[in-house]
């Protein structure tokens, strides 16, 4: 059964229809990637999907309840990632994920420490994040995965800066998951190899590109 549904989707930017008519499901167990070309709409329906913009119409839902009405209890099964890390760079890795942890409403020393060795960061823990490199600040932003304890992971070009190592990890984490039951949305250019079930929208194929 899809968890997050999303139904006749309209949406404009300064006049100029990026999608409309638009229909998606997401179903725990599989990924979604979505597709198109630049300024097609895929950040802009990623941020619909994650909450962080109501200007559409038409109706998105979350286990069958509107996303409008859902508020934290939404946030606190959700784990967006958008294009810059998301990270506070003059903090160290452990002090970011401590500050995230504690806003997911747990603390828990050990499990930082390990999703920063899992991310290879292991003898960077205290390294202010503005001394790291652009692939190690994004894998500080991605540690925050495994500790999200989040149903649905929506990430928006998630392998931008990681090394080929690092997308073969991603990679195997999303399958993981999804392998898990969760669900996944995401973009990327990257050509995915998941061995978990992923679906496409391409929205090239939607009204505004047409």
């Amino acid at each position: 059964m899809p968890v997050l549904r999303a139904q006749a989707l309209h949406c404009e930017r300064d006049g100029r229809v990026l999608f409309t008519d638009l229909h998606l499901e997401v179903v725990p167990g599989r990924v979604l990637q979505v597709q198109g070309a630049n300024g097609s709409g895929k950040s802009t329906l990623l941020r619909l999907l994650a909450g962080l913009n109501s200007e559409y119409s038409g109706s998105i839902t979350w286990e069958g309840e509107p996303l409008r009405s859902q508020g934290e209890r939404y946030r606190q099964v959700l784990f967006f990632l958008g294009h810059s890390p998301a990270i506070n760079r003059n903090l160290t890795p452990l002090q970011n994920l401590h500050w995230f942890c504690a806003l997911r409403g747990f603390r828990d020393a050990g499990a930082v420490i390990r999703a920063l060795t899992e991310l290879g960061l292991a003898g960077y823990e205290d390294i202010p994040c503005y001394q790291m490199s652009a692939g190690q600040q994004r894998r500080v932003s991605l540690a925050r995965l495994p500790l999200s304890a989040a149903a649905l992971w929506i990430l928006d070009e998630p392998f931008t800066a990681l090394d080929r190592q690092g997308v073969i990890d991603l990679e195997a984490r999303i399958a993981e998951f999804a392998q898990q039951g969760g669900a996944v949305v995401l973009t990327t250019h990257h050509a995915l190899q998941l061995s978990c079930p992923l679906d496409f929208l391409n929205l090239d194929t939607l009204a505004g590109r047409r």
